[in-house]
């Protein structure tokens, strides 16, 4: 099939914008929890009249402060329930939202605020206000610093407290659907990012009708959802403006290292995350139940689980033994596991990057269906996501309702619909480019079957052709590897070269624990233990498993470990985890040139 679209579900508003949405959960919903935020350790609960009068606050305060319509207003911080009052209260003024990765350098910094003209910035601690004064001579439009730690929201409630209810009023109304919510630069993987324009139309979209076609995960008053990803990255907004549109209540957890006591004392009905936070889940139990003498039968449990699920897709369903044994695992393993995730979860979604399929049939097959979906910043998040009712584990599924997916002659995938962006901002050329002929041009190659669920197979640019001719898209292969214990990121190389080749860090939070278990010194690094026999042994193990999904000429022949993670703070890693190819390739030239000539 070359072109697959489905039906709206949601009638988008054309004279509102998103602040109608804070404003109709007060009025219909008035005690029903919307948010909650951590007080002295514990969960406390924010109705939707009280969010409403939070928001109205701080909006009046950024009026005072000389905020006007249309006014770009920065956002740096983690993700917390300030920056969803900030982000509201910056909707509330009639201003728009640029959200900075928290982790952000002075120079991206300096950047972003520059390029987008913002008049303010809201930042959450010292460092982040330390950044923003260290290039403030080069933001001629910049007059407004407020920094949460500091009490910024306490501040600018005091500054709007003479401001009218009117006033409000009419700057909330202000905005229109065509009109600019936010402007949100990508990670960037080459060059400068690029401002993306996203408007309450792109929002309501999106948010309207992925809570539509997953109506039964989003019950008001009922179901909850825990938002650990970024803030700043365009699938954390939608977690954001989803529950506030479905609604449901809302948490937030700043800090990913807590993330299992937050899961453990929130208890979210419905989780989003990236595949790595639910590899790291599977990972981590897995190596706990070796630490303890249970490998062997969390192994059972795992290919059990797998088994079972497959079996559900099929005309006859599991086999009367594999529901036995699968009945006996519950009690043992996987009912322990569904309780690490808080105990009420039986559906999460997964996007920002592909996840295997055998970690999808692992989690539905213990209890949690873990729905896959596939977007990008100029989409405002999911473009395709699996319905609750008519998963396909391996596909990202279904254009989201009210859009159309066209798979282009060369494979590249199209998107059309309400939900795609208007354009980079100060980006002319950029724009034309990408949304030619009607169509945005999403860089990455895909194929759709006979029901319209999508499979994306790579990125056009990332392909990498060898010596011999072959066609590689690294994704498939780097997915399959990367999800080992030991594996932090895995880059396929090979373009030009006889065959291919791989580049692989070791994820340091399992290595101690792995080390131990192989009598390997207390310390041992990457570095000390890259030419180890055992260390190769298990990473020859991981590439084995790669090889398995591809055909022989896609198959890594040789691989090098290196001696350090890629991370964002080593300029190898976006702030949404996407590999930087182009910076790996050249620090690590020296290493790809080795796998060829050693």
């Amino acid at each position: 099939m070359r072109e697959f679209s489905l039906p709206a579900l949601y009638e988008v508003p054309s004279d509102g914008n998103l602040t109608d949405l804070i404003r109709r959960n007060a009025a219909q919903h008035p005690d029903v929890a919307v948010m909650s935020r951590k007080v002295e350790g514990v969960w406390t609960d924010l109705t939707a009249t009280e969010f409403l009068a939070e928001v109205r606050a701080v909006a009046k305060g950024l009026i005072a402060s000389g905020v006007q319509p249309g006014d770009r207003v920065g956002l740096i911080s983690r993700t917390s329930y300030e920056w969803v009052l900030t982000d509201f209260a910056i909707w509330s003024a009639g201003a728009v939202t640029v959200p900075v990765y928290e982790t952000s350098s002075p120079e991206q910094v300096q950047w972003i605020l520059g390029d987008s003209g913002a008049v303010g910035v809201m930042v959450e601690a010292g460092a982040h206000s330390a950044a923003v004064e260290s290039v403030r001579d080069h933001l001629p439009a910049l007059k407004q610093v407020w920094q949460i730690d500091k009490d910024a929201v306490d501040e600018l409630r005091t500054a709007g407290a003479e401001v009218s209810e009117e006033t409000v009023d009419e700057r909330s109304s202000a905005a229109k659907a065509d009109d600019i919510a936010t402007i949100v630069y990508t990670s960037g993987t080459t060059g400068k990012p690029k401002g993306c324009v996203l408007t309450h139309r792109n929002f309501f979209a999106e948010c309207g009708n992925v809570v539509e076609r997953l109506r039964p995960l989003f019950n008001t008053g009922e179901s909850s959802v825990l938002l650990f990803l970024p803030a700043a990255h365009v699938f954390g907004r939608l977690v954001e403006v989803g529950s506030v549109l479905a609604p449901v209540r809302l948490g937030t957890v700043s800090d990913i290292k807590n993330l299992t006591d937050e899961l453990a004392s929130f208890r979210p009905t419905l989780i989003l995350g990236v595949p790595r936070v639910f590899e790291k889940v599977y990972n981590s139990a897995r190596a706990k139940a070796q630490a303890d003498g249970k490998g062997k039968i969390f192994d059972k449990a795992a290919d059990t689980a797998i088994a079972y699920s497959r079996a559900r897709a099929t005309p006859g369903g599991p086999s009367f033994g594999l529901r036995i044994k699968h009945k006996a695992f519950d009690k043992l393993v996987y009912g322990k596991l569904r309780a690490v995730l808080g105990g009420r979860c039986e559906y999460a979604i997964s996007g920002g990057a592909p996840m295997g399929e055998r970690l999808g049939h692992f989690f539905s097959g213990i209890g949690l269906t873990v729905l896959e979906g596939y977007g990008l910043t100029e989409t405002c998040a999911a473009t395709a996501f699996n319905p609750w009712d008519r998963q396909k584990i391996g596909t990202v599924g279904q254009p989201l309702p009210g859009s159309v997916v066209r798979i282009a002659d060369d494979g590249e995938v199209l998107v059309h619909g309400e939900h795609v962006f208007q354009g980079y901002w100060n980006n002319e050329a950029a724009t034309a480019e990408a949304l030619a002929d009607g169509w945005f041009h999403t860089g990455d190659i895909g194929t759709l079957d006979e029901d319209g669920y999508l499979a994306i197979t790579g990125r056009k640019k990332e392909i990498i052709v060898t010596a011999g001719g072959k066609n590689v898209a690294p994704a498939v292969i780097e997915d399959r590897i990367r999800a080992h214990a030991l594996v932090a990121e895995c880059m396929v190389v090979g373009d030009g070269r006889p065959f291919v080749g791989a580049l692989v860090t070791i994820d340091e939070e399992f290595l101690g624990r792995w080390a131990a278990e192989h009598g390997k010194p207390a310390g041992s690094s990457a570095a000390s233990l890259r030419d180890d026999a055992d260390l190769l042994a298990a990473v020859q193990s991981a590439i084995e498993d790669g090889n398995a999904a591809v055909s022989k000429a896609e198959s890594v022949r040789k691989f090098r470990i290196l001696p350090s993670q890629f991370t964002e703070e080593s300029g190898h890693l976006t702030p949404s985890l996407k590999l930087k190819r182009n910076v790996v390739a050249k620090d690590f030239a020296n290493e790809i040139e080795a796998i060829y000539t050693a």
